[in-house]
């Protein structure tokens, strides 16, 4: 089993977490993983994705072109990646800041609101979580109770107060498609 993920949108949507997120929980569940971030010349505003290798065999290379699944949380990363997807992969995009809807006839798409999830949240902060939690709907390689333990992990404890609303905010996105 090898399975590839790209997450792609703007500086500060918490891409670089999710991704990482995502390779650590693999990790937790006994299978390899690599992350590898790539970021745009901004901090924040600016263009950021990763790329997530999961398998249960030694990874031997980073390097993808057309991957298994995307996260797309801006409309660019969409128009970008959107077509780079394997045949019977996943694409999910946010479609709080998509102007269309997106066509690809060998992908499944799904159109995540995750924008205006979070708003609904007053917590705009957690619409990375929100997609995070359609994606694992789809998508069954994770198990929840690692997702959460990693989650956990990465925000630490400065922030464990944020626990709750982040997992509102998985729990929310997981609801949100069909």
């Amino acid at each position: 089993m090898i399975r590839t993920i790209r997450i792609s949108g703007f500086g500060g949507q918490g891409v670089m977490l999710t991704g990482q997120l995502l390779a650590y929980a693999a990790n937790e569940q006994g299978l390899y993983s690599l992350w590898v971030p790539t970021y745009g010349p901004e901090t924040r505003g600016g263009t950021a994705n990763c790329s997530i290798t999961i398998s249960d065999k030694p990874i031997y290379s980073p390097v993808f072109k057309n991957s298994d699944d995307l996260l797309a949380f801006n409309e660019p990363s969409l128009t970008k990646f959107g077509n780079k997807i394997k045949k019977g992969g996943n694409v999910f995009f946010n479609s709080s800041l998509t102007k269309h809807d997106f066509n690809n006839d060998e992908a499944n798409i799904y159109a995540v609101p995750m924008t205006e999830l979070a708003q609904s949240l007053d917590k705009l902060q957690v619409a990375n979580m929100v997609m995070l939690g359609a994606y694992l709907k789809k998508v069954d390689i994770f198990k929840e109770e690692v997702i959460l333990k990693s989650l956990k992990y990465f925000l630490g404890e400065k922030k464990v107060g944020m626990l709750p609303i982040n997992q509102k905010a998985l729990s929310i996105g997981y609801e949100s498609i069909s």
